[in-house]
């Protein structure tokens, strides 16, 4: 049974998804715990689920060093064989991105290497694209530059705002990350060295 940690930042819809899929015995994988770096309302999901929740606030510590490093011992405690970043606003620092990698992945709103950042889908309508998607990733060192894992597209509509595409990419990665951590669990996909 594969153990997964995941760590949200928001509402936690991916996180959602994950739950129901692996609260199925059969999926192969369980969620042994939720972290996020603010009381952040997806951790709900985790309470309904009775998954146990841990929250490591950036604010609490003198440096970003010292937050990661708390944030690397609660998320070590719970010995995951993967770590989720599902809605994760934070870039992590290299010894905590070393101490899990390639162990560690993440979801993006975009088709990687094309409109990288916190602003995605933003990025993707200003530039006139008429595609983007989403990209399960290995995290490493950069920002959206390790290794891709699984993409799927999505066309961007005439008109579309940016929380309309935003909230139509979050559909299709909600499904992509259930597919990507179920391929994991039944060892049909490995992480890369």
């Amino acid at each position: 049974m594969l153990s997964v940690v995941v760590l949200i930042s928001g509402s936690g819809s991916n996180l959602r998804a994950l739950l129901e899929a692996t609260a199925n015995p059969l999926f192969g994988a369980k969620i042994r715990a939720v972290g996020a770096d603010n009381p952040a309302t997806g951790l709900e999901h985790a309470d309904l689920f009775g998954v146990p929740t841990f929250v490591v606030e950036p604010s609490q510590f003198g440096n970003r060093e010292q937050w990661a490093e708390t944030l690397l011992a609660n998320v070590q405690h719970f010995e995951p064989d993967l770590v989720v970043l599902a809605g994760f606003m934070r870039i992590l620092p290299p010894e905590f991105v070393a101490a899990l990698t390639p162990n560690l992945i993440n979801t993006h709103p975009s088709l990687l290497p094309d409109f990288p950042g916190a602003h995605a889908v933003r990025d993707a309508l200003a530039a006139g694209a008429t595609r983007t998607g989403v990209t399960i990733h290995v995290v490493d060192e950069g920002v959206d530059t390790g290794p891709q894992l699984k993409q799927a597209e999505v066309l961007v509509l005439p008109g579309e705002t940016e929380a309309q595409l935003h909230e139509r990419i979050k559909l299709v990665e909600r499904d992509l990350l259930v597919d990507v951590v179920r391929e994991f669990a039944q060892q049909k996909t490995s992480l890369p060295a």
